[in-house]
């Protein structure tokens, strides 16, 4: 046995903020477990401090199913997003504390690698086309395999996923909420260009992606889907908002694009009909948000049945205890399709030192046993929580739409 004698939480904001849970046994083995749910950060650590630690105290860090059980039924209030966040950070603390004891990598207690590493697809982003195809090259020459290729709008102040810096992109930019307006009809004329000249300067070597951001109508999903089949982007992502699943029926009707989605996702509910139907190709739930490695799995394990697989969401509010464990995760599942990876500041990475790492467009989450993530707390503590929410949209009328 391996007795839960204490919990804490801990928030700090190197460049963002991030809530991660440190779980320490009587034998003084600890884990730790990512809790950050961008924007809404405070009301997960809450949940945690108020209602979950106390549960732990006393009970068996081996037991990671019964303490996932216990938390997800026993609050008879289930699913959500600050429920399953905080879930999540108890699961991935867990498994760091039973990899620590066993001596080995968590990947390897979930059956080991099922393959030599993690295909991962990087962000290319610029004001204009010119600007992106030059981000994307700069990424080919890195060595990514897979590119998302984001781009301005002609006629839009900002637009979705184009960041300042070529590498780092916080959306969560604001005390209060910005305010962006979108024209759907200028968005969709500028894409099919962007990849037409993505593909004359990359090839067809290198995979191409494109994230949407949920902003569609299922026919206009349909209609870039196939203005885009020429170019054979690898996914489209988050066409439309998922809350309605049969909405993606009628994009099927009019694509062969490859369809992705769910890195708001909490459950294996949310996207059952999605993999059951054979309406995506790729899953994007994602560790933090959906309950942890032990509900991802049976994520992936529904999907695999359905030839889905999995491409979860690794943007940066993802602490890098998540992006570690999304690729212990992504390294054993039999169905891994790719896995995003929005690289981390130099002081988030000071912060949060880790043993994953990068090499020829693929990523492994190293050796080191548990999750190979620790957290330097004199750094921490140096970088205090910063209010800091996530834009929202209106169209140029002024109605509030999908950011």
């Amino acid at each position: 046995m391996a007795e839960i004698e204490a919990a804490r939480v801990i928030v700090t904001s190197p460049g963002r903020n991030f809530v991660t849970l440190e779980v320490r046994t009587k034998d003084g083995v600890t884990g730790l477990g990512d809790a950050t749910l961008n924007g809404r950060e405070l009301s997960v650590a809450s949940y945690l401090g108020d209602h979950v630690i106390p549960c732990l105290i006393g009970r068996d860090a081996h037991r990671i199913e019964d303490i996932w059980q216990y938390l997800y039924k026993g609050a008879y209030w289930r699913r959500g997003p600050v429920t399953m966040t905080a879930i999540a950070a108890v699961d991935m603390a867990l498994w760091d504390i039973k990899g620590k004891v066993a001596g080995l990598p968590v990947y390897q207690l979930l059956g080991g690698a099922s393959r030599e590493g993690c295909m991962v697809y990087g962000h290319a982003n610029g004001a204009d086309i010119e600007a992106t195809i030059e981000a994307a090259l700069d990424y080919r020459e890195q060595g990514y395999k897979a590119i998302r290729l984001q781009s301005g709008v002609p006629g839009l102040a900002s637009t979705y996923g184009v960041s300042k810096d070529r590498y780092f992109y916080e959306p969560a930019d604001a005390d209060l909420p910005s305010e962006n307006l979108w024209s759907t009809e200028k968005y969709l004329r500028s894409v099919p260009p962007l990849f037409e000249a993505g593909r004359e300067a990359l090839g067809w070597d290198v995979h191409l992606l494109h994230d949407v951001h949920h902003r569609l109508t299922p026919i206009e999903a349909g209609r870039l889907g196939r203005d885009l089949e020429p170019y054979r982007p690898f996914w489209l992502e988050d066409a439309t908002p998922a809350e309605n699943q049969e909405a993606f029926r009628l994009i099927r009707r009019h694509t062969t694009t490859p369809l992705a989605v769910g890195e708001i996702f909490n459950s294996v509910h949310d996207c059952r009909q999605l993999i059951q139907e054979q309406l995506i190709d790729y899953v994007r739930a994602t560790v933090v948000h959906a309950g942890g490695i032990t509900h991802l799995r049976r994520i992936a394990a529904l999907a695999d049945l359905y030839q889905v697989r999995t491409g979860c969401h690794g943007a940066t509010d993802l602490s890098p205890v998540s992006m570690a464990a999304a690729l212990h995760f992504g390294l054993s599942v039999p169905n891994f399709g790719i896995q995003e990876y929005m690289r981390h500041t130099p002081e988030t990475d000071a912060v949060f030192p880790h043993a994953y790492r990068f090499q020829d467009g693929m990523m492994h989450p190293g050796d080191t046993p548990g999750l190979g993530v620790g957290i330097d707390e004199t750094l921490a503590a140096k970088h205090p929580y910063k209010r800091a929410y996530l834009p929202v949209n209106r169209l140029q009328d002024g109605t509030l739409f999908n950011w």
